[in-house]
């Protein structure tokens, strides 16, 4: 079978402190062989390249998480970024979030911190792991205003609609184990090419079941609903993914 990359997950999260080892495994047991390991701070950054020697599997990124609205942690995650640019594999997770920040002036402020961050994967040519919670129509466009050129949507939680402009403009989408309940993201299958569509975990959150802590293992859940909604084989979902992910990451 076609191996799994898990495009999005919170591997650094403390709740995965006391059995890592044991989660990397049982994603290994379900054809995951890599992870991209995003963060949502500078402590998340560095701890996910140190895990990085010691497991093989993952894959650092590096972001500041869209509730952040401090200009100078953004500025510091550039110059870490840019120091650490040969190690990294994605700029995320950096984005907007409107569930959370309701405020006009604290809206424009992660605005501007989210397009300095796109600007900074032009500049160095990383790809742009995007957070758009109850934002999405305003991320896609901020994206395209700022010509991003390398994007993966996560867990894009908008109407398939607000979808179409970052198709066309050949955005990826990755799709979490959640879509096995959740009638938007089996929706959003639907409307995604085949040819745009990666796989995540998002762990510890949006598993198949709300009420347990989610794990790399679950994309595999991803590929199969993937399979049944857009009625093809598994195989052939499996391939897309991986295809798709070279295509935005390069060989991961």
């Amino acid at each position: 079978m076609q191996p799994i990359v898990d495009t999005h997950a919170h591997i650094c999260d403390p709740v995965f402190d006391e059995d890592r080892s044991e989660v990397l495994e049982r994603a290994g047991d379900e054809g995951v062989i890599a992870i991209i390991a995003v963060g949502e701070n500078l402590s998340d950054a560095q701890k996910s390249l140190d895990l990085a020697e010691t497991h093989p599997g993952l894959r650092p990124a590096a972001g500041l998480y869209p509730t952040i609205l401090d200009g100078a942690q953004a500025e510091e995650m550039h110059g870490f970024i840019r120091a650490m640019r040969a190690r990294l594999v994605a700029i995320g997770e950096v984005g907007l979030d409107f569930w959370i920040v309701k405020e006009a002036f604290e809206k424009e402020q992660q605005k501007e911190i989210f397009k300095s961050f796109i600007n900074l994967s032009r500049e160095i040519n990383l790809p742009l792991n995007v957070h758009s919670r109850s934002a999405g129509r305003h991320a896609v466009a901020l994206l395209l205003e700022c010509n991003a050129a390398k994007v993966q949507m996560h867990a894009f939680d908008g109407k398939a609609s607000a979808a179409l402009p970052a198709l066309e403009a050949g955005y990826f989408f990755s799709i979490p184990p959640s879509v096995v309940r959740s009638r938007q993201k089996q929706k959003l299958v639907k409307t995604i090419p085949l040819s745009q569509i990666l796989v995540e975990s998002d762990s510890p959150v949006l598993g198949p079941d709300p009420n347990r802590r989610n794990e790399p293992a679950n994309a595999s859940a991803a590929i199969r609903a993937i399979a049944e909604l857009k009625n093809i084989s598994e195989q052939e979902v499996l391939e897309a993914a991986w295809n798709n992910t070279h295509k935005l990451y390069g060989n991961i």
